[in-house]
């Protein structure tokens, strides 16, 4: 029997047998009570009457009174006549007390009307007594009919009570009991319900899935193995140095390159914990040292390349950990399985880069030379002693000195440039005054605002505090940021510079009235070698890479803010010095 009908079949049965127990209880409570009611009611109240008339007849005399009372009873007696018999003595008795009114010394007379009375009496007592026997045997009917409803519901509960528990747990405590045995891996495990009900048929549903899962474990355990082969094969091939950590930091494994250049063994390394192995060997405590700073600490710093000495020179990685997070079968929360320690070689590329920045420092010093002399050749033939020049060759002078300026300029860039790249900026960070650094950058810039008819707003700057600056590299910056200002402005505007005190910083702004940064090229600005698509402005976009490396180098940070279509605000932000 299914399990859907046994609980409907038995509480249906309890159920039905409490209907039963309510419905016997109700029918002989109520014949009960009607027959408790006609006892009382009917004869009860007559044998009351009577026993007031036999009072009225007993009281000395018979006077006024005595028979207003006895009248009384007697007219209530005539209309609660409810026994057999019970009538005619009610009316003997009201022929005779009749009489006796008219005749009241007349004994013979009351004795016959107080015999009435006290039939009348006996009628009703010997209905109250065959009415109780009535009574009686409808209780006994009710307690035993009240008792037999009560023990079947009792009994129906109680079986229910012993088996259907039993019926419902002991099955699923032995399937859960089993579905932990699949999840621990044993796939031989068998659930044995010979029933025909839903948990036979689940027992059913369950071994065909165990013996699946069984068959499949079997097949695919060669599969497996080969499997993990494959991929260690794969690992060991890899040019670059791998190893693989498991949550709890054991080395899982670490491929040929990255035990040669750590210079460590296999039987070193695999199942040992990665810092056991990092107190005996630097390289890879240096690898790991990020892995094991405080959640809470934050790594701002950029990630410069590791020198390692490797394949006989000194060799550049760049490191990346990644973490492996899976998703388990049947799960939805992923869950950290380990990590994984990649060492990309960049040495080729850093070779490259080391020639390139060679080259560009060794053109740009050797441009500097003709430059200068192409300068100082334009100074004199600007000079009117040596002799005079037309409309026309004024013009190509300027033009000429305007280029040769362009390429002093990219040069001097072109050198910082390698400075920063090659991390030999040498600063001199010290107590400066900012008025010396402000007035170099407009006096540098003056020539070029007067040409664009540009004015220079500057804040004062008599009642700031020094500020803690490599003097010449920050003049540098302002003058380059005042020098795009006034590019991208428009003739007859404004640039501001304002100089802020914040208490312990120094804030430089210069802000112009141009057409501003799209925003979607705001974060690139400061990108080596980055210019805006469009711009028609001369230069090399290097001028704010090299700007944000002279800054930070100093202990401080260069922002934009932007709104395009109405100019831009540039701020340096350095350190105050201490007084």
């Amino acid at each position: 029997m299914k399990i859907k009908a046994k609980l409907f079949l038995g509480i249906g049965l309890l159920f039905a047998m409490i209907v039963l127990l309510t419905a016997v209880g109700s029918i002989y409570i109520n014949k009960l009570s009607a027959d408790t009611n006609n006892i009382l009611v009917a004869n009860y109240n007559s044998i009351d009457y009577s026993r007031q008339m036999l009072i009225a007849l007993n009281e000395d005399g018979f006077t006024t009174t005595s028979i207003a009372a006895f009248e009384n009873n007697l007219k209530k007696q005539q209309q609660n006549i409810t026994e057999t018999g019970e009538q005619q003595l009610t009316d003997q008795l009201a022929a005779n007390f009749n009489k006796l009114k008219n005749n009241p010394s007349d004994t013979a007379l009351l004795t016959t009307v107080h015999d009435a009375v006290t039939d009348i009496i006996l009628v009703n007592m010997q209905a109250i007594e065959r009415k109780s026997a009535v009574a009686k045997r409808t209780a006994d009917n009710a307690s035993l009919w009240i008792a037999l409803a009560g023990t079947l519901c009792f009994l129906i509960a109680f079986v229910l009570l012993v088996n259907l528990p039993g019926n419902i747990a002991n099955p699923v405590k032995e399937l859960t009991e089993s579905i932990k045995e699949i999840a621990a891996q044993n796939y031989g495990k068998r659930v044995h319900f010979e029933k025909h009900d839903e948990f036979g048929e689940l027992a059913g549903a369950f071994n065909t899935m165990a013996q699946k899962l069984e068959e499949y474990q079997t097949s695919n355990l060669e599969k497996l193995v080969m499997e993990k082969k494959r991929i260690e094969t794969l690992i060991n091939n890899i040019k670059d140095p791998v190893i693989g950590l498991d949550a709890k930091k054991h080395i899982l494994f670490m491929n040929e390159v990255a035990l040669n250049i750590s210079g460590l063994r296999a039987e070193e390394t695999i199942g040992k914990l990665v810092q056991d192995v990092a107190v005996k060997n630097d390289l890879v405590r240096s690898l790991i040292q990020d892995m094991f700073r405080p959640a809470n600490e934050t790594v701002t710093a950029k990630q410069e390349p590791i020198k390692i000495y490797a394949d006989n020179k000194e060799s550049y990685f760049e490191k990346q950990v990644i973490a492996i997070n899976i998703t388990p079968t049947g799960e939805q929360q992923e869950k950290f399985i380990g990590n994984v320690i990649l060492l990309q070689n960049i040495t080729p590329f850093k070779e490259l880069d080391f020639a390139k920045t060679n080259f560009i420092a060794t053109v740009s010093h050797e441009l500097k030379t003709p430059i200068a002399s192409i300068k100082m050749s334009l100074q004199l033939l600007e000079n009117e002693q040596v002799g005079n020049v037309n409309e026309e060759q004024k013009n190509l002078l300027y033009s000429i000195k305007d280029d040769a300026n362009r390429l002093l300029k990219i040069t001097g860039e072109l050198l910082n440039m390698t400075q920063v790249e090659s991390g030999n900026i040498q600063m001199a960070v010290m107590a400066t005054d900012i008025k010396d650094i402000v007035n170099y950058a407009v006096s540098a810039n003056k020539a070029a605002a007067e040409e664009k008819k540009i004015k220079l707003h500057i804040s004062p700057v008599e009642d700031l505090p020094s500020v803690l600056a490599d003097e010449e590299k920050t003049a540098w910056v302002l003058t380059n940021l005042i020098s795009n200002a006034i590019r991208y402005s428009y003739e007859n505007s404004t640039v501001y510079i304002s100089i802020k005190n914040t208490g312990n910083k120094i804030e430089f702004a210069v802000t112009d009235t141009g057409q501003g940064i799209a925003p979607q090229y705001k974060e690139k600005i400061f990108d080596r070698y980055f210019r805006v698509p469009g711009t028609k402005k001369e230069g090399t976009g290097l001028g704010l890479s090299i700007s944000k490396e002279f800054i930070e180098a100093e202990g401080g940070s260069i922002t934009v803010a932007s709104d395009f279509g109405a100019g831009s605000t540039f701020t340096i932000t350095l350190n105050a010095a201490v007084t």
